[in-house]
């Protein structure tokens, strides 16, 4: 039994008087409760570094990994999971997002969704998740229906369950092997957890997806190399990546990538071993996706 009130929904002290200050006083209050984030959220590097251990470890096993949440959890999980394939060249089925209330959630409030339990079920279900799987339960409360159900799901056929919340009252007994519990305090608005909690969410969500692209070799130094150029900005950004890692010029670079079908890492290959496209990818799988030791 809940006894004590969720931290998302306790009030700030500091901001009770909001309404009172001036534009200035009250944008300069939302920035000082903004810098208590960060580092609440790499309190918890341990907990996030141990679930990008078990989504890597699923990935190699063929193994997806999906997002679960309503409302601004929900968004942020969907918002996550699409920006994975033109980020990391991933397919979209990889990532993928879960919000209560289905797609118009995204765009609009729909009431209710995060109280149906059975759709929870029923999204693991419909998801055909299977023990390859990771699930992430993401509620700033800790209690959302919806997600919880969808957790305890998932863990009945064996699939990883992850699980992100800022209030530290209701960690007891949610269906997760790992808890990631960033305590970002009483929002500036009470029980607005678009804000802090939203934001540490999102920190948590881009550690998780960004570290593991990073061991699954989809990253060579800070650059994205597997990235899909699908507009003009990242057309240049592949170019210059791999005028970056091969010393040759615009033109040059252009030209290479041309020939390795837009593929960068690829591209990069080529140059360092002498080989077509072809033989550039094979190296490549034969070196587990990573640039460097493929360009050795």
């Amino acid at each position: 039994m809940i006894t004590k009130l969720p931290t998302t929904e306790k009030r700030n002290k500091k901001s009770e008087n909001i309404d009172k200050l001036s534009t200035a006083g009250i944008v300069k209050l939302l920035n000082s409760e903004d810098k208590l984030v960060a580092p609440a959220v790499g309190k918890e590097y341990k907990k996030i570094a141990q679930a990008v251990d078990v989504i890597v470890e699923r990935f190699k096993r063929g193994g997806r990994l999906f997002y679960v949440g309503a409302g601004t959890s929900g968004r942020l999980g969907v918002l996550d999971a699409s920006e994975c394939p033109p980020t990391f060249g991933v397919i979209p089925l990889l990532v993928q997002g879960i919000i209560a209330g289905g797609e118009r959630a995204l765009t609009t409030a729909v009431e209710g969704a995060e109280d149906r339990i059975d759709e929870g079920i029923a999204a693991i279900k419909k998801c055909k998740i299977t023990k390859d799987d990771v699930v992430v339960g993401i509620a700033a409360c800790g209690l959302t229906p919806f997600v919880r159900a969808a957790l305890k799901q998932a863990q009945k056929i064996d699939a990883a369950a992850i699980f992100i919340t800022c209030s530290p009252e209701n960690m007891k007994d949610v269906p997760a092997e790992i808890i990631i519990n960033p305590v970002v305090g009483p929002e500036v608005i009470t029980g607005s957890t678009r804000m802090k909690a939203g934001t540490a969410t999102k920190l948590v969500l881009n550690a998780l997806t960004t570290t593991a692209m990073i061991k699954m070799g989809k990253v060579f130094g800070n650059l994205m190399v597997d990235l899909k150029a699908t507009n003009n900005k990242l057309k240049k950004r592949s170019v210059r990546i791999i005028r970056q890692t091969t010393g040759l010029s615009e033109i040059k670079a252009a030209a290479l990538l041309k020939k390795a079908d837009g593929k960068v890492k690829t591209a990069i290959v080529m140059h360092h071993r002498k080989v077509n496209s072809q033989r550039a990818m094979e190296i490549i799988e034969e070196n587990n996706q990573s640039l460097r030791k493929s360009i050795k």
